[in-house]
C-alpha cells in the first residue's frame, strides 16, 4: 500500500463522507492497524481533526508525519533503554501516537498570512528560508519550507551607535568590527526572515540601535551571498518586528505589510553595493573602482553596453521664497558644464522665482521645473530656514534613477560624475562630524519615501529647525564622503590667518556671506565682519569669480550687487551652452 494508491482512490470517491471514510481506511491500512476499527464516529472525528477535506490532502502528500511520529516513538523506547528492532512494531504503535499528538502531527493548521503571500511568489517549489534572529521552527509554517537557523555572534554591549557615527573622526578613521555570519554554510537560499524585537522605550531611540542595524545588514549579506542561483524570487520577511531600515530596504521594494509584518523584494543592484560599503559613517566610502558600473536590470553585477540602458541621473537644485541665489544657481550651472559633466541638470523653484530669473537659468544650462514650497514645521515665522524643507521636493522627480542634490552656493572646481555611483544617503560630513551636510547629496528619487518624509516631518524634530536636521534624523545611517567633494568654507583654526581651501578640492560652498554680494573679485567680504571672519577665504572667492568670468556676458547681469531689479536685468536669449 502507498500513498499514491490513497490519492487514486479519493479521486474516484465523490462523496466528502465516503472520501473520509476511504481515506482513513487506507491510512489504517497504511499504518497496520485494524480496519474493524473504522466506524462513523471516527470519520466524525476525522472531520474535526481537519478544517478540510483540501487540508488533509495537503498532509497526504507525503508521509512526513508518520516519520515524525515514527522518530518521536523511537526516542521515548531509546530513552527507556528500549530499542524497537521491527519497524512493524513501529507502526503498530504509529496510529494511537498520532492519535495522542494529533495537534502538532495530523492537524492541519493554516499558514500565517505572509507565508501565503511568499508562496505565491514561488508557486508550488520549496522555498529555503534562512532565519535571522528567529526560532528554528518558524511559528505557524507548516509546509513547502526548509528552515535553517541563522547563527553569528551578536555586536558587543558596549558597542553604541556613537562609535558607528562618531562626532571625531579623520580621514583615516575606521568602523568597529559588526559580526556577520559564516555567509559559506548559508546557501541555496531564497527567503530571509528576520525579527527585531520590541523593547521598552525603544520607539524613541530604535533609529539608532546597533543590534537593529547589526540584524539588517546580517540579512542584506545573506541575500548577495548565499542566495540561490538562478534568476528565481528573492525575499525578505520581517515578522514581529520593529520598522526595518528604510536605508537598506526601501518602501518601494515594499511587497506587503500588515501590523508589525514586512515583505520586501530588494533591488539587488542596490543590496550589492549597499554591502560593500562600510558599516556606517565612521569610514569614509570605497573607491568607485571598488564595485565599478552596476547594471539596474537583472541580479548580476554587469557593466554597461549597448544593450544595457543607463541609468537616468541628474543633478538638481532649487530655488524658493526670494531671488537671492538665481545668481548663485546660475554660476553653479556654468561650473558643472565646464566640469564636462554628462549629467542633466534640473532647477526646482517656487513662485517666487520671477519668468525672467528661469529664462536666465535655462540660458545658463537649468532644464526648470515649478513647485510648491513646503514649510518647516519646526523653524520661526520669516527665519532663513522657514521654507527649507522645501528641498524634500527632489525625491518627487521620478524621472531619474539617481540625484545629486546640490545647493546655489556651491560650485564644482573638477568633474564630480563618478559620486553616482554610491547609493542613498551618502553626503559629506558637517562641522558636527556624526551629521552629514545637506548640502551635496545622493539620494535616490520615489514617490513613497516623499510620502514618508512628509508624513515624519511633523513629528521627527530637528536640531536646527531645517531640512539638514530632519533629514539627519530620517537617514540615521548614512555613507561619508571625503570632505573635497563639499569643502565646506569654514576655518576654525584661530592661528589660521589666510583660510587657504586645501589642494584636491573638487566642490566648494560658500557658506557665509556670497560671494555675489561682495563688492570686489579679490577681497572676501566675510573679513570685514569680526563674526564671519571664520567664513572668509580670498582663494575660495577669486575661485568663484573665474566661474563667473568665463560665463556668457549675457548672463552677469544676474549676478549684480544692485540684486534682482528690472531696472539691471537684461533678457535672457536662449543659448545652446
Amino acid at each position: 500500500m502507498t500513498i499514491w494508491n490513497v490519492k487514486i482512490a479519493f479521486r474516484r470517491n465523490k462523496g466528502t463522507k465516503g472520501k473520509f471514510t476511504m481515506l482513513l481506511r487506507y491510512l489504517v491500512l497504511y499504518i497496520g492497524e485494524d480496519e474493524e476499527m473504522l466506524n462513523v464516529n471516527n470519520v466524525f472525528q476525522l472531520q474535526d481533526e481537519f478544517h478540510s477535506v483540501n487540508t488533509y490532502l495537503e498532509s497526504m502528500r507525503s508521509t512526513d508525519w508518520l516519520e515524525v511520529v515514527s522518530q518521536d516513538i523511537i526516542k521515548k523506547r531509546v530513552e527507556m533503554g528500549v530499542v524497537a528492532q521491527d519497524v512493524n512494531e513501529i507502526r503498530s504503535e504509529a496510529p494511537r501516537r498520532a492519535k495522542n499528538t494529533s495537534t502538532p502531527y495530523l492537524k492541519r493548521k493554516k499558514n500565517p498570512e505572509w507565508f501565503e503571500v511568499v508562496t505565491r511568489e514561488f508557486k508550488d517549489d520549496m522555498i529555503n528560508i534562512g532565519l535571522v534572529n528567529v526560532d528554528a521552527m518558524l511559528d505557524g509554517v507548516h509546509t513547502k519550507a526548509k528552515m535553517v537557523k541563522v547563527d553569528f555572534n551578536r555586536a558587543g554591549e558596549g558597542l553604541l551607535w556613537s562609535d558607528v557615527s562618531p562626532e571625531h573622526m579623520d580621514e583615516n578613521s575606521t568602523c568597529p568590527d559588526i559580526p556577520m555570519p559564516r555567509f559559506e554554510v548559508y546557501r541555496e537560499l531564497d527567503v530571509v526572515v528576520a525579527r527585531i524585537p520590541h523593547r521598552t522605550g525603544y520607539e524613541l531611540d530604535g533609529l539608532k540601535d546597533v543590534w537593529r542595524l547589526q540584524v539588517n545588514l546580517v540579512v542584506a549579506n545573506l541575500l548577495v551571498r548565499s542566495r540561490r542561483k538562478g534568476d528565481g524570487p528573492l525575499l525578505v520577511v520581517f515578522v514581529d518586528s520593529l520598522d526595518p531600515m528604510w536605508e537598506i530596504f526601501r518602501c518601494d521594494d515594499l511587497l506587503w505589510n500588515e501590523g508589525s509584518t514586512w515583505i520586501y523584494k530588494p533591488d539587488m543592484t542596490r543590496i550589492k553595493k549597499l554591502v560593500l560599503m562600510p558599516v556606517g559613517p565612521c569610514q569614509l566610502v570605497p573607491p568607485v573602482s571598488h564595485f565599478g558600473n552596476f547594471s539596474r536590470e537583472g541580479r548580476g553585477m554587469q557593466t554597461y553596453n549597448d544593450r544595457l540602458p543607463r541609468p537616468r541621473e541628474a543633478y538638481v537644485t532649487i530655488l524658493h521664497t526670494s531671488e537671492s541665489y538665481v545668481c548663485g544657481a546660475i554660476v553653479l550651472a556654468q561650473s558643472l558644464i565646464q566640469s564636462n559633466t554628462t549629467k542633466d541638470l534640473i532647477l526646482l523653484a517656487d513662485n517666487n522665482i520671477s519668468t525672467e530669473s528661469l529664462e536666465a537659468l535655462r540660458a545658463a544650462g537649468w532644464k526648470t521645473q515649478r513647485i510648491e514650497r513646503v514649510r518647516s514645521p519646526y523653524s520661526r515665522k520669516d527665519a532663513y530656514n522657514e521654507w527649507n524643507y522645501s528641498k524634500l521636493r527632489i525625491w518627487q522627480l521620478k524621472l531619474y534613477d539617481k540625484l545629486v542634490f546640490i545647493d546655489a552656493d556651491l560650485i564644482v572646481i573638477n568633474n564630480i560624475d563618478k559620486i553616482f555611483a554610491y547609493p542613498q544617503l551618502s553626503a559629506v560630513s558637517n562641522y558636527q562630524k556624526h551629521l552629514f551636510n545637506s548640502g551635496l547629496m545622493v539620494v535616490e528619487p520615489s514617490q513613497c519615501t516623499f510620502d514618508t518624509l512628509m508624513e515624519k516631518m511633523r513629528v521627527v524634530q530637528s536640531y536646527n529647525g531645517g531640512d539638514q536636521g530632519f533629514l539627519n534624523e530620517m537617514f540615521a545611517w548614512w555613507h561619508r564622503l571625503p570632505h573635497e567633494l563639499n569643502f565646506m568654507k569654514v576655518f576654525v583654526d584661530p592661528q589660521d590667518n589666510v583660510h587657504l581651501i586645501d589642494e584636491g578640492v573638487n566642490v566648494v560652498h560658500y557658506t557665509g556671506l556670497k560671494p555675489w554680494k561682495c563688492a570686489g573679485e579679490e577681497h572676501d567680504c566675510n573679513w570685514n565682519l569680526p563674526e564671519f571672519h571664520r567664513y572668509a577665504s580670498n582663494s575660495a572667492h577669486r575661485t568663484w569669480w573665474r566661474v563667473y568670468r568665463t560665463m556668457p556676458e549675457i548672463l552677469r547681469p544676474y549676478c549684480s550687487r544692485n540684486t534682482y531689479t528690472a531696472k539691471n536685468r537684461t533678457s535672457a536669449v536662449a543659448i545652446k551652452l
